[in-house]
């Protein structure tokens, strides 16, 4: 039986999309993966290009609010908090779900200065990276 995964960042548009997208893709197998945000901000159509580049589809994907979750009374055995502020602000989830806070940089936030789209996609492109790490330690990274 796989174990169920939520992703939470802010705003459910790039960071947590981006490690549901490559949970599906590369623990697909052990893991049913989930994002939402605190809010819901849209999909980052940056991120859609640069999980393209790593051979990850997520252009179907939503931005999801964690309030619809926790009202379907979904279950979830481990929820990841990809931000401070969705660490901060994360809602308790009932029964055993364990929560982790695994922070990553904000790619928008890092891109806002960049004078060229090259540069703008190089920080998506390394927090996709960081995050494709941390997901290929899974499950183990979960025990830390």
């Amino acid at each position: 039986m796989k174990n169920t995964i939520l992703f939470l960042c802010t705003g459910n548009s790039c960071r947590s999309q981006m490690a549901e997208g490559l949970a599906r893709e590369l623990k697909g197998d052990m893991f049913d993966a989930y994002s939402a945000g605190i809010e819901t901000h849209g999909l980052n159509p940056k991120a859609v290009q640069v999980m393209k580049e790593a051979g990850v589809d997520i252009s179907d994907h939503e931005s999801k609010n964690v309030k619809d979750f926790i009202n379907s009374n979904m279950k979830f055995d481990y929820v990841v908090t990809v931000c401070g502020h969705a660490n901060e602000t994360c809602p308790f989830f009932p029964g055993k779900t364990t929560r982790i806070h695994v922070g990553f940089d904000d790619p928008p936030a890092l891109a806002k200065d960049a004078k060229t789209l090259e540069e703008e996609l190089s920080h998506y492109r390394r927090v996709r990276d960081e995050i494709k790490n941390w997901v290929e330690g899974l499950p183990e990274n979960l025990d830390k």
